[in-house]
């Protein structure tokens, strides 16, 4: 029977259950493909209340998503102008402006919320 997970002992047997479902070749709709579904849930929901991610800053942010895109830092020079800003902002020297941060939104479609976020 599934349950909340509580406990870091639920919490590795729920992992080591989900594991061994997902070794099956499971139909979609079957009760070991739904038990997987909810196992899943369940495991996401204790994942967040115990090992929460922060949120990246803007820096980590823009140098994600250039890797994404395949495009090499330079490009930020390209998207915001002068080269030296370009050092600037990815060493940390200098912060995004409000014009800067709608320019990288719209062009490299990364959230405004991770682009004002603490350095």
């Amino acid at each position: 029977m599934l349950k909340i997970i509580k406990t870091e002992e639920e919490y590795e047997l729920a992992l080591e259950k989900a594991y061994l479902l997902m070794q099956k070749n499971l139909d979609l709709n079957t009760r070991q493909a739904d038990e997987l579904d909810l196992l899943t849930l369940l495991i996401e929901h204790y994942e967040e209340s115990h090992y929460p991610i922060a949120p990246p800053s803007p820096i980590e942010a823009i140098k994600f998503r250039l890797e994404q895109l395949g495009k090499a830092p330079s490009e930020l020079s390209k998207i915001l102008g002068a080269r030296s800003r370009q050092s600037e902002i990815l060493s940390g020297k200098r912060k995004l402006s409000l014009s800067m941060i709608r320019k990288l939104h719209e062009v490299l479609n990364i959230p405004a919320s991770s682009l004002i976020g603490a350095y």
